[in-house]
This record gives structure tokens, C-alpha cells and sequence, in this order.
């Protein structure tokens, strides 16, 4: 089936960082954006942020200014670099690629941010 590769996730210290990656498959046509999405328990799943193959980007409020989005288009991989982590990013990380014929999603990847 098709399935987005996630990797890097981890156990990290408060105010440290972590880079999570997303790999899209090549079977995948017509990726227009990639993305992150986060759940933490007992939470909603949550956009942390978007970047779009001309490199618009979008950030949650609350992640802004710490968190950088990057892209390779030839690869159809996307970044997240997150930076000053705090305890309250503690989730489970969702990557998400928009095509022109629907949503991709992979498995999630667990960050854990704790002392």
C-alpha cells in the first residue's frame, strides 16, 4: 500500500532539538504540498506546519520561530527541524503529502521532549 516514510523521532531534553524527515514514495503523483501534523494523548491531532513545492510556509502559532519546514521537491521529502523544545511538544508526528488525487499519510513517529 502506499505509506509515507517518517523518521527521527526520539527521546530529546527540554530546549533541545530534534529533525524529523518524511519521504514520499515515487508511486505518488502530483505532490503539491508536504506537511506535519502532531496528536499528543488525549489531544486532537493538530497542523504543525506546511510547505508547498513553490516553498510557501505556514506554522502553527505555537511553534513559530522555533520549528523550520524544508523541502526537497526532486525527492519528494520534507523536513521538520525543531528547535527549544518544551515538554508540551511531546506527540506523536504525522507526516502528510497533498496530491492532486487526495492525502497521504505515514505512520507517525514519536517525539518525546522530557528530563
Amino acid at each position: 500500500q502506499v505509506q509515507l516514510v517518517e523518521s527521527g523521532g526520539g527521546l530529546v531534553q527540554p530546549g533541545g532539538s530534534l529533525r524529523l524527515s518524511c519521504a514520499a514514495p515515487g508511486s505518488i503523483y502530483s505532490i503539491r504540498a508536504m506537511g506535519w501534523y502532531r496528536q499528543a494523548p488525549g489531544k486532537e491531532r493538530e497542523l504543525v506546519a506546511t510547505i508547498t513545492s513553490g516553498d510557501t510556509t505556514n506554522y502553527a502559532e505555537s511553534v513559530k520561530g522555533r520549528f523550520i519546514i524544508s523541502r526537497d521537491n526532486a525527492k519528494n521529502t520534507v523536513s521538520l527541524h525543531m528547535n527549544s523544545l518544551k515538554p508540551e511538544d511531546t506527540a506523536v508526528y504525522y507526516c502528510v503529502a497533498y496530491s492532486f488525487v487526495g492525502d497521504y499519510w505515514g505512520q507517525g513517529t514519536q517525539v518525546t521532549v522530557s528530563s
